[in-house]
């Protein structure tokens, strides 16, 4: 399963792209507003650093307006991927875009039949919120698994993106649902690495080369 990292934060970004655990990034206009600076210059930055695929969204509801900020976001870098509301004007973005060459994110996905749609109008990944439908009591990675049987009894390519993670448990469910990548806050990623065994076990390893007078160099 591919990581992404669902940030602007150009510090955490650089981090965890310097450990490897970086393939591709997601921003929204929530996180660009927290970043404090001007989205075409974040994003710029965020391309240069990352090899992989940068999710940047449109602001506009109507399609042509969407189509044109499209068209401008893609040419900030090659590898970009602009992002847009599973809405019918975001549908009919996605197909020009997609026709042109340009990759398309289609996020706020709630169902199986947005994600048929989206697959349908070409979308590059497809973004259902895991963590949204868990607040109203939908387990949302039962999602992922519907998605999933669907991509695959028609051989659609869209990749299913994970988003809305919130917990370490999130990432693993999702990589056991067959996501192909998965958006997670920097702090989510960290998370993964924590289990309680593997501190205790290495304090008593310090513990007892301290007592053994053990040193390498």
């Amino acid at each position: 399963m591919k990581f992404f990292v669902d940030t602007a934060d150009i510090d955490a970004i650089r981090e965890l792209n310097d450990l490897g655990m970086v393939d591709g990034v997601t921003t929204n206009p929530s996180l660009i507003a927290k970043s404090g600076r001007d989205i075409l210059e974040v994003t710029k930055e965020i391309c240069d650093l990352v090899d992989g695929p940068v999710s940047a969204e449109v602001v506009a509801t109507e399609a042509d307006q969407m189509l044109a900020e499209g068209r401008h976001l893609a040419k900030i870098a090659d590898n970009i991927c602009v992002k847009v509301p599973l809405t019918w004007a975001g549908l009919k973005t996605c197909k020009t875009l997609s026709d042109e060459g340009t990759k398309v994110n289609v996020t706020l996905c709630f169902s199986a039949n947005q994600a048929l749609l989206a697959a349908k109008a070409g979308a590059t990944f497809i973004s259902p919120f895991i963590g949204r439908l868990d607040d109203i009591n939908i387990d949302g990675m039962d999602l992922i698994g519907d998605i999933r049987t669907i991509y695959d009894n028609y051989g659609f390519e869209t990749e299913i993106l994970a988003a809305s993670i919130r917990s370490a448990n999130h990432m693993k469910d999702a990589a056991l649902m067959g996501a192909d990548v998965a958006t997670a806050p920097p702090g989510v990623i960290r998370k993964m690495i924590e289990h309680p065994l593997t501190d205790n076990g290495l304090a008593q390893f310090l513990k007892d080369a301290e007592k053994a007078g053990i040193k390498i160099v």
